[in-house]
């Protein structure tokens, strides 16, 4: 960012740039959001940086507050995570954190990630797209398989097939979320995250829910997960998550930051299952968790997530 926009007369204070966070929006993932953004807004405004928040609607319209520099994104989901909002942000020529609109655009289409990352060398989960409601698993799927809405993010819709006689009913809910669903055969292991903050990996966090499935209410509900970081999980097992992640990354074309989901299985192999090009920094997130196991406390890896964005 240049400096000359740095000075304009209406955006400092005490020398820092105006941050406008972006938190809510139109997704499924709105409640999420709007207590990551509150956090980030916090948290900024405590490292001095003068913040206000925004709840962008794009039917309703919206318009960046006077004197912005830069922009948080606390958002999640459609209108957040899908490019769109970074690329009316590019038109505005206003500088925001996180990837860009096209490396945003893939990330959020399960399809498209799966085809960046295969052709780079990631190991993934077998899958098949299913364009509509039918009753029976694919001729020569068996169970256990995951049922995943093409685009959509934090387990929304998401659904766990064990048997063959649950198929119908299961893919009939999750085709509620976009109409498209991607199947995967699910790897059974040790859930595992694995965030990548400029460039660098950082220490892999082993999920694991009370319940058996780390779906939406067990993400963000206080207690009902274990987390634990660093994950441990062997110094190969480790070595390898961190080379899978970092592809993964730059695979889409991401950049800043991001985390990257995967499992590890019970013969040591890591499969990816997708990225978060906008990860969540709720206190039940698990970016901060990660980051903190390095010393970087939640203010701080804010004003580094930031200071990321104003150096483009």
């Amino acid at each position: 960012m240049q400096a000359s926009k740095l000075e304009s007369e209406n955006s400092m204070n005490n020398g820092k740039p105006k941050v406008i966070v972006f938190a809510g929006g139109i997704s499924n993932e709105r409640e999420i959001s709007l207590k990551s953004g509150a956090m980030v807004a916090e948290a900024l405004r405590s490292a001095g940086y003068p913040v206000e928040m925004l709840d962008p609607d794009p039917v309703k319209g919206w318009s960046l507050p006077a004197g912005a520099d830069v922009v948080f994104l606390a958002l999640h989901g459609t209108y957040g995570e899908d490019g769109q909002v970074q690329t009316e942000l590019d038109r505005l020529g206003i500088p925001y954190t996180g990837s860009g609109a096209e490396a945003s655009r893939i990330g959020f289409d399960k399809l498209l990630t799966r085809q960046r990352c295969v052709a780079a060398g990631v190991t993934m989960p077998c899958s098949f797209v299913l364009k509509g409601w039918q009753a029976e698993m694919p001729e020569g799927w068996e169970p256990p398989v995951v049922l995943k809405p093409l685009r959509e993010g934090s387990s929304v819709g998401v659904e766990m097939v064990d048997s063959k006689k649950d198929f119908g009913a299961a893919l009939k809910r999750s085709l509620n979320y976009g109409g498209v669903v991607l199947m995967e055969e699910r790897i059974i292991g040790r859930e595992l995250t694995v965030g990548i903050l400029d460039s660098e990996v950082l220490p892999a966090v082993e999920v694991c829910s009370k319940s058996g499935v780390y779906n939406y209410e067990n993400k963000y509900t206080k207690g009902r997960t274990e987390y634990f970081c660093p994950a441990q999980i062997g110094e190969a097992s480790r070595k390898r998550a961190a080379d899978l992640a970092l592809k993964t990354f730059r695979a889409i074309g991401a950049e800043d930051y991001a985390r990257i989901d995967m499992i590890l299985d019970r013969n040591g192999e890591c499969w990816v299952l997708e990225i978060n090009t906008l990860p969540g920094m709720s206190e039940t997130s698990l970016l901060p968790k990660a980051a903190a196991a390095t010393g970087l406390n939640y203010s701080n890896l804010c004003c580094k997530i930031l200071e990321m964005a104003l150096r483009k």
